[in-house]
């Protein structure tokens, strides 16, 4: 079982994720969702209250559910579809033990394009090479396990999902590192919406090019590997100034 301590900085980093989520603008009023695994208890996650804003997000606030959507802690409305995708994908994915699903403008701009795809055409775009998968079949909101299997199905191994018509969903191994794929993630599809407005074709690389680049990226030895938890603490050092009441 998880100590006590553990459980309150899982808690303090996915509430610090909702809050930088709503600074970044990924957030869509009250909607949309991210999630952890409650740590060393792998059926049950953390979730937020469905109503609450993610600006007023807190630690303690944070609800944990259980595979069968039953509230074990904390208070609130369990919202369907974020039990329903949630559940399935940590479920059949053991190690995503942060999930991130949301509607940021631009990664939802190529999901609204026909066969919207992510181009490997700068360099942000390089570090998800073979790491994402698409869904082109949209088939509305994912009210029933149905629906989150199906999803959940369409995850398969990969980081980051591409919704057809909705919106993207992101793992990681931990906050900080599912963090550190969605704030990339959305860097990669401005850049390529804001190209593609131009009307120029855009300048791809050479797969053997992306490929190089996405292992360099993932090597220890150029510090790849752990940026996500340097670049996550970096933002937690900015809310603490304006929003220390994050971590109650």
């Amino acid at each position: 079982m998880a100590t006590n301590n553990e459980i309150q900085i899982a808690r303090e980093n996915l509430a610090a994720a909702y809050r930088l989520a709503d600074k970044f603008g990924f957030n869509e009023g009250i909607d949309n969702h991210f999630t952890m695994v409650v740590p060393n208890q792998n059926d049950r996650f953390l979730l937020i209250p469905y109503g609450l804003h993610w600006s007023e997000v807190t630690a303690s606030i944070l609800m944990i559910v259980d595979g069968t959507g039953t509230r074990i802690e904390g208070e609130g409305f369990v919202e369907p579809s974020a039990f329903h995708i949630h559940n399935a994908i940590h479920m059949t994915r053991p190690d995503a033990t942060c999930v991130m699903h949301c509607h940021p403008p631009y990664p939802l701009a190529l999901c609204m394009i026909e066969e919207g795809r992510l181009e490997y055409a700068d360099q942000n775009a390089c570090r998800f090479y073979g790491k994402i998968a698409y869904d082109d079949d949209y088939r509305g909101g994912a009210l029933d396990e149905d629906e989150g299997s199906r999803i959940a199905n369409a995850f398969r191994d990969y980081d980051v999902l591409f919704m057809a018509n909705h919106g993207i969903t992101v793992a990681g191994t931990s906050v900080a590192h599912a963090w550190e794929q969605l704030y990339f993630l959305n860097r990669a599809c401005q850049a390529q919406v804001l190209a593609m407005s131009t009307g120029r074709a855009l300048k791809k690389i050479p797969e053997s090019i992306v490929k190089s680049v996405a292992q360099q990226i993932e090597t220890e030895g150029s510090g790849g590997a752990a940026n996500h938890h340097r670049h996550f603490t970096a933002l937690k050092r900015l809310l603490e100034p304006e929003q220390p009441n994050y971590r109650n």
